[in-house]
């Protein structure tokens, strides 16, 4: 399975989906697949790559605009080959406590690019964050690192045992829809 090449692109305003798709990164590198870490908006030509994993992080219940322009910008070449997805956003421990689906906007975003397969992560609002939004917020007391890295480790584990697979039966097209 060397010799396979993954894009983990992320759209992330403060830094925090960034963190995840690095860490997605470092476990797909681990699991014998080169995988690399691109901001979504840098991102222009997927030729390179033979997956990806699209991240976002999750305001007002839709991706940070960079994951949505490049899921939009990309689409012909997205439904070229595997693909998984996840959001990263819930300021609480729902997303460890339980299966969160994508938002409706993620959604059609993931059902347009063909997508095998969501998940969504616990977010991070830092104390002293940019935005009047998430100042307000982090004031109410939810100034917190949600993110859940074991989970996060999981699930990358089962996208490089999915990746690894498909290679195994280059005829089996059949999705591996895994949603933890």
């Amino acid at each position: 399975m060397t010799g396979q090449r993954v894009l983990v692109a992320y759209g992330s305003l403060n830094g925090a989906t960034a963190g995840i798709a690095e860490e997605i990164a470092a476990i797909l590198e681990k699991d014998g697949l080169a995988a690399e870490v691109r901001s979504a908006a840098d991102v222009d030509d997927l030729s390179a790559y033979d997956a990806v994993v699209l991240g976002g992080g999750l305001y007002a219940g839709r991706w940070q605009h960079d994951a949505r322009r490049f899921a939009r910008r990309l689409k012909a070449p997205l439904r070229e080959r595997p693909v998984w997805c996840f959001s990263s956003g819930p300021l609480d421990a729902s997303a460890t406590q339980k299966e969160i689906p994508p938002t409706r906007a993620v959604r059609r975003a993931v059902s347009r690019i063909e997508a095998r397969g969501h998940t969504t992560f616990g977010g991070r609002l830092d104390p002293h964050p940019e935005g009047r939004l998430a100042r307000s917020m982090a004031k109410r007391g939810m100034a917190h690192d949600w993110r859940d890295f074991d989970q996060i480790r999981a699930w990358a584990h089962t996208v490089a045992t999915d990746l690894r697979r498909q290679s195994r039966a280059p005829g089996d097209a059949g999705p591996a829809v895994d949603k933890r």
